[in-house]
């Protein structure tokens, strides 16, 4: 059976699980926006983590949204590479499953080529105690991973690192699969996990989310399971395809966790 969750955006992962009904929980450790050391949850790591485990609730954490390792910037990427290396030890001592991270992006002028080798860089530098998932995103002419072409460039720079880390235990980079940045992104839901796959050779986690906006807008606005402009039916069919946990980003978390159940169980 596929584990459901809702993303914590109340500062109380474990209460919001609990009134979710969320097998899976995600979360920030800190500010979303900032670039500060991370923070937990009630102050205790250990704490946390057993109260986690005691309740069956498995745990994502997402980095901050700042964080492009990709930049050519020195005043973005050498800071953004040390927040993930926190981000990833904090992330390991809440017991997570793994570390979310957008892929990031350069600016125009810049070549896509940098970005990619700035991403192997990265991997090659920074410690894994947790598996590392990369995120695709919904717009930017310069993202590293919009669409599958850009997520297929990003793997040619990092695919043998991370093939190495999980077959010799230096740590794990993975995917994760957002639907409303890949429909916003210009690609078809229909068959993207077997294209995912192809590619990156798992998807570890699914942002089961609409959107609000149109096929290949570039904008990143979630909607209800029911209410967007993805049809719902190609929702289950990519989470039934991926058979990996399921986190729902949506206004109403808890109506679309039931939703997701009943559909995936009458099927």
């Amino acid at each position: 059976m596929v584990r459901i969750g809702a993303h914590d955006r109340e500062g109380d992962p474990l209460t919001v699980a609990h009134a979710t009904g969320a097998d899976v929980i995600q979360f920030f450790l800190g500010d979303p926006q900032g670039w500060g050391a991370p923070t937990f949850p009630a102050g205790d790591p250990a704490a946390l983590r057993e109260a986690f485990a005691a309740a069956g609730v498995d745990v994502y954490i997402h980095a901050p949204y700042g964080i492009n390792v990709a930049s050519a910037n020195n005043r973005i990427r050498i800071p953004s590479r040390k927040l993930l290396t926190q981000q990833l030890a904090a992330a390991a001592a809440v017991g997570a499953k793994g570390l979310i991270v957008h892929g990031g992006h350069v600016t125009q002028g810049v070549a896509d080529e940098a970005g990619y080798d700035n991403w192997r860089k990265a991997v090659e530098r920074i410690g894994r105690p947790v598996p590392l998932l990369i995120e695709n995103t919904a717009g930017g002419g310069h993202a590293m991973a919009r669409g599958v072409d850009a997520v297929a460039r990003l793997w040619d720079a990092i695919g043998d690192i991370a093939a190495a880390g999980a077959e010799n235990g230096t740590g794990e980079i993975g995917f994760c699969l957002d639907t409303c940045h890949t429909h916003a992104g210009g690609d078809d839901l229909a068959g993207i996990v077997d294209r995912v796959k192809a590619i990156t050779g798992r998807i570890d986690l699914v942002h089961c989310n609409n959107s609000r906006d149109e096929f290949g807008s570039g904008r990143d606005r979630h909607a209800p399971i029911e209410s967007g402009t993805i049809d719902p039916a190609l929702l289950l069919d990519v989470v039934r395809a991926a058979g990996a946990p399921v986190i729902s980003e949506t206004p109403d978390p808890a109506a679309d966790i039931r939703w997701l159940r009943t559909h995936l169980d009458s099927a």
